[in-house]
């Protein structure tokens, strides 16, 4: 299942963000590689103190945090336009309040090789996939914009996420970069059900129906 937190409440859930963060410094420094901070065990960076809206993947048996990624508007700090600008055609810049930033997938590795399959993707894969999609269909964003490796790529064919590439990939260091965006409606959410062999909503509780609530201090 899908548990929500937003920014501002990581004191009132700080299992799961240590753990969001842990599996972060696990998958991008010490497995991927990336040049990406780590301190007292934790990946972290800037995007963090903006408030995001981070999804979630709880373990319904044990409660335990199996992975998660994040969510930003595009109209304020975000990745794309603040550290990967070069992806975008001169003439496109992405802020727009219908339009939010997925950013840091990551689960555990644990959890990611004793994962069953759903469909052509693991569990985890397609409960994180559908879990931005559907709180984005629930608080009327328009589309999801990400930027993502060849890894990513290879998960979202295997998904059925069918993303929409922008602009011109390009290497950074040894990894190769894409930007695209996805539509957050019924349909993709139906594409994704269909894939993955949920059938439900994987969402814990209902969303806030403001499309501006991860923004709210």
């Amino acid at each position: 299942m899908i548990r929500l937190i937003q920014g501002i409440d990581r004191m009132e859930h700080a299992f799961e963000i240590d753990r969001m963060h842990t599996i972060r410094a696990e998958v991008f420094h010490h497995r991927l590689c990336w040049d990406v901070t780590v301190k007292d065990g934790w990946e972290i960076d800037v995007f963090d103190e903006q408030n995001p809206l981070y999804i979630i993947s709880i373990d319904p048996d044990t409660d335990d945090v199996r992975g998660s990624l994040r969510l930003l508007p595009t109209t304020g700090p975000n990745m794309l336009r603040d550290v990967f600008s070069d992806l975008l055609p001169d003439d496109l810049e992405v802020a727009d309040p219908l339009i939010w930033e997925a950013s840091r997938f990551s689960m555990d590795p644990e959890y990611a090789c004793r994962s069953k399959k759903c469909g052509q993707v693991s569990e985890i894969t397609a409960e994180l996939f559908l879990g931005a999609i559907e709180i984005g269909a629930l608080i009327g964003l328009r589309q999801l914009v990400t930027v993502y490796d060849a890894r990513m790529a290879r998960l979202f064919r295997r998904a059925n996420f069918n993303i929409d590439v922008v602009g011109t990939p390009m290497r950074y260091g040894r990894v190769m970069t894409y930007a695209g965006v996805i539509d957050t409606n019924q349909t993709t959410i139906n594409e994704l059900r269909m894939a993955s062999g949920h059938t439900a909503s994987v969402l814990e509780k209902p969303a806030p129906t403001n499309p501006l609530a991860a923004l709210v201090a």
